[in-house]
C-alpha cells in the first residue's frame, strides 16, 4: 500500500506493505500519486535494523542491561507509524511532515514497555539517495571563519560529522549534502539533511554495495545519557530533509520559505543595529555611550545594543558572569539614563547576556559552588575564564529566570544579544551526562522568558557562529553568522549561512576599516555592501568617523531601510561565478519585477579581463533596467550598461562589466520596465 507525501514539487513514497515499517520507495522530484513505482527487493527501512537487512549504522540502537541489542519492529495500529519489539519491550514512534514548500520534518520517539530500564544509544532519522548521488557537501571552519564549504566523494563507507562540544560548533556540518557530480547553486540535483538541535549532534552519509545510500542525522548521545525507566519516552530532535532538481539554491528557496511560514517568524521590520563591543569593550562609560547613540541616532540607526560589561564585576572577561544585576560602580543610577536617552533618540535598546554561563570569580559562583555543570571534584579547565551553569538544578534555573525577567521588567529593553561563549565538555549532572537536558533546559529558559516578554527578541550567539541550528531558531530571531566583520571573510560566511537561513535571520555589521579579529583593512564601500545583505547593524566607534564616513554610513542605512522589504522576502540567488576571485549573490521578489544583486572582487583574479556578469533568477521573457544602488558608494570605475535586457539575455549571455578593485563591491539594483 504506496503512500504519497508531497509538497512543494518533493514526494516521498512510503510502501506499508507488510507488518514492518514502511519502506521508502523514492524520495526526490514530485510523482503523481497515480503513478506506479516498482517496489525494489531492498527497498529502505524507515527506521533502518539489522533485522531488516540493513548493515550500516543502525537507526535505533540501545539495550536493556545488555539484553536486546537488535530490535525487531513490527507494525502497530496504535500510532500513525508505530512499531514494537513485544518480546524487547521497546515501541517507536515515527512522526513525518512534508510541508508546502517540500521540507520533510522527521522524528522518532522510544518508549519503554518494559519492567526494567532501557537505554537508547542512538535514534536516527534516516532516508536513501539514490545512485547518481556520488558526491558530498558540508561546511566546517573555526572562531572567526565559520561555514567553510567542503566537498567529498560519496562512495563506499561512511562519511560522519559529529558536534560534541554540546551546541553545533564553529565547524558544524549545518547542512550535509549528497548531489549529482559537479552540483553547484544554480545546477545539479540534490538531497540535504539538517539535524534542527542545539546540543550535540550526528551527520552521516553512508553507502554499502547491497544497499543504496543513505543521509542521517540525529542527536549525538553520550554513554548513559537517555535511560529509559519503565514507561518513559525518549523522542529524536526534528531533523529536516530537503531536495532539489535546481541545485543548491533550490534547497535554500525550500528551507527559507519553511522558515518565513512559521507562526513566530519575525514579520516587523529588521531594524538597523549598532552594537557597542567593538566600540567601547569592557569601558563603559555614560558619556561616551551617549555620544556612541547620539551620532547612531543620526546616521539612522534604530536599534542601540550595550554589550558585555554592564553587569556586577564585568570589567575584564575574568568576572561577573553570573551576577546578572547591574554594577553599581559603573552604573549609580543603573542603566535608566542610558536607556532613556537612547529611547529619547527613537532608538529602541538592547542588552547583552550570557545566561548558561558562570565565571569562578563572581558572586554566584562563591554562593553555589554546586550550580557549576560539572561532576563533584572533578572540575573542567575553564574556557574564556568561565565554565558552565547548570540549569538543570532547579535554584540555577529559577535563579537565572528571575535575575533576566527583573531586567526586563525594570528596563525598557526590546532585544537581548544572548551569547555561549565556551563549548559543553565533561558536562555532568549527578553523575550522568547532561548536554541533552541542558539544552533542553535552555530551550525552556529561552520560552519561559518569551512568554513573559513576547515582544523581546532574541539573538543566538555563541562566540559568533557557534550555535546555528533550527532548534535554536524555533525560539531566537536571529543568529550571530560570525564574530568576525572582515568583509571578505564575511561574503563567505554569509553565503553559505544562506544555505540554511534566509537574509532576515543572519546579523550582518559595517565593522572599522581595520577589522579586529583579522587585522585586514578594507575600504567603507566593501563593508557597506556585504552588510547590506541580512539583518543590518554597526558595531565600529562611530564617534570618531569622519564626516565623509558617517555620511557614506548614513547613505547606507537609508538604502538598507529602503531596499529590506526585498531583501527579507525574496528567494536567494548565487551565481557559480567560474572566476573563484569573484562572489556574486542576490535577492529576487517573488513576483520577479525587481532585484537586488551584489558583485565583489574578494581576490584578484587570473583572467585580464573581466568575466560576463549572469544573473539568474529573474523571469526570461521580462525586459529590466539594471542600476547601480543610488546610496552605496565604489571605489572602483563601475558604471551600469546602458538599456534594457531581459531576464534570458541576462541569465544566459550576462553583462560586460569594468573590473573592480580587489576587495570592493557593487550593488546593482534590477526593476522590471
Amino acid at each position: 500500500m504506496p503512500h504519497h507525501l508531497t509538497g512543494g514539487g518533493t514526494t516521498l513514497l512510503l510502501d506499508f506493505d507488510g507488518h514492518a515499517l514502511p519502506r521508502v520507495l523514492h524520495w526526490g522530484v514530485e510523482l503523481p500519486e497515480a503513478d506506479a513505482v516498482p517496489r525494489a527487493e531492498n527497498a529502505f527501512p524507515l527506521l533502518p535494523l539489522e533485522a531488516d537487512g540493513w548493515l550500516g549504522r543502525p537507526g535505533l540502537a540501545g539495550d536493556r542491561a545488555g539484553q536486546f541489542p537488535h530490535l525487531r519492529l513490527r507494525r502497530t495500529e496504535q500510532t500513525t507509524i508505530g512499531a514494537a519489539d513485544a518480546e524487547a519491550g521497546v515501541a517507536v514512534a515515527c512522526e513525518l511532515i512534508m510541508d508546502e514548500h517540500g521540507v520533510l520534518r522527521m522524528r522518532h520517539q522510544v518508549r519503554n514497555d518494559g519492567d526494567s530500564p532501557y537505554t537508547v544509544a542512538a535514534l536516527r532519522a534516516v532516508l536513501p539517495v539514490p545512485d547518481e548521488a556520488t558526491e558530498l557537501l558540508d561546511l566546517t571552519g573555526r572562531w572567526g571563519n565559520e561555514r567553510a564549504p567542503q566537498r567529498h566523494s560519496f562512495g563506499y563507507g561512511t562519511h560522519g560529522r559529529e558536534g560534541r562540544q554540546g551546541r553545533p560548533g564553529h565547524d558544524a556540518a549545518t547542512l550535509l549534502v549528497a548531489g549529482t557530480p559537479g552540483f553547484g547553486f544554480r545546477h545539479g540535483q540534490v538531497w540535504a539533511v539538517h539535524v534542527g538541535w542545539s546540543g550535540g549532534c550526528e551527520y552521516y552519509a553512508e553507502r554499502h554495495p547491497d544497499f543504496p545510500g543513505v543521509l542521517a542525522g540525529g542527536e549525538l548521545l553520550a554513554s548513559g545519557e537517555v535511560r529509559l525507566a519503565p514507561g518513559e519516552t525518549y523522542t529524536s530532535p526534528w531533523v529536516y530533509f530537503i531536495h532539489s532538481a535546481e541545485g543548491l539554491d533550490g534547497i535554500s528557496a525550500r528551507l527559507h520559505g519553511h522558515l518565513r511560514a512559521r507562526p513566530g517568524h519575525p514579520t516587523s521590520s529588521r531594524l538597523v543595529h549598532l552594537n557597542t563591543w567593538e566600540a567601547v569593550y569592557f569601558d563603559h562609560d555614560l558619556h561616551r555611550l551617549k555620544k556612541l547613540a547620539d551620532t547612531a541616532a543620526g546616521i539612522g540607526v534604530e536599534r542601540f545594543v550595550l554589550d558585555d560589561g554592564w553587569f556586577t564585576g564585568r570589567r575584564n572577561d575574568k568576572a561577573g558572569l553570573g551576577d546578572w544585576q547591574v554594577d553599581a560602580e559603573a552604573w549609580p543610577d543603573g542603566l535608566h539614563p542610558l536607556v532613556d536617552h537612547v529611547r529619547s533618540l527613537g532608538m529602541e535598546f538592547g542588552l547583552w547576556v550570557e545566561p548558561e554561563m558562570v565565571n569562578l570569580d563572581s558572586e554566584l559562583a562563591r554562593a553555589h559552588p554546586d550550580w557549576v555543570l560539572a561532576a563533584p571534584g572533578r572540575l573542567q579547565r575553564p574556557v574564556r575564564n568561565q565554565h558552565v551553569l547548570d540549569l538543570i538544578h532547579p535554584g540555577a534555573y529559577a535563579y537565572v529566570r528571575d535575575s533576566l525577567d527583573a531586567l526586563l521588567k525594570e528596563y525598557d529593553i526590546a532585544y537581548l544579544k544572548w551569547d555561549h561563549n565556551r563549548p559543553l565538555v565533561e558536562a555532568v549532572h549527578e553523575g550522568t551526562a547532561a548536554v541533552r537536558r541542558q539544552t533542553l533546559a535552555t530551550y525552556a529558559l529561552i520560552d519561559e522568558l518569551r512568554a513573559r516578554h513576547p515582544g523581546v527578541e532574541i539573538e543566538s550567539c555563541a562566540s559568533g557562529g557557534g550555535r546555528v541550528d533550527l532548534g535554536i531558531l524555533e525560539r531566537t530571531d536571529r543568529v550571530w553568522a560570525s564574530d568576525t566583520n572582515d568583509p571578505v571573510d564575511r561574503q563567505h560566511i554569509q553565503r553559505w549561512t544562506g544555505l540554511l537561513l534566509p537574509p532576515e535571520l543572519v546579523g550582518t555589521h559595517v565593522g572599522p576599516a581595520t577589522t579586529h579579529v583579522t587585522g585586514r583593512t578594507t575600504r567603507l564601500s566593501f563593508r557597506c555592501a556585504t552588510a547590506l545583505f541580512g539583518h543590518a547593524g554597526i558595531e565600529w566607534d562611530i564617534t570618531a568617523c569622519e564626516e565623509d564616513e558617517l555620511a557614506e554610513l548614513a547613505a547606507w542605512t537609508a538604502a538598507y531601510r529602503r531596499l529590506r522589504g526585498l531583501l527579507h522576502s525574496g528567494t536567494t540567488v548565487r551565481v557559480d561565478h567560474p572566476d573563484p576571485s569573484v562572489l556574486v549573490h542576490g535577492v529576487v521578489s517573488a513576483n520577479r519585477d525587481r532585484a537586488v544583486f551584489c558583485y565583489a572582487q574578494v581576490g584578484t583574479s587570473v583572467a585580464a579581463t573581466p568575466l560576463r556578469l549572469r544573473l539568474p533568477g529573474l523571469d526570461p521573457g521580462t525586459r529590466y533596467h539594471v542600476s547601480v544602488c543610488p546610496e552605496l558608494h565604489t571605489h572602483s570605475a563601475f558604471q551600469a550598461p546602458d538599456g534594457t535586457f531581459s531576464g534570458q539575455v541576462m541569465s544566459a549571455v550576462g553583462l560586460p562589466l569594468p573590473r573592480l578593485l580587489i576587495a570592493d563591491a557593487v550593488v546593482l539594483e534590477i526593476e522590471a520596465t
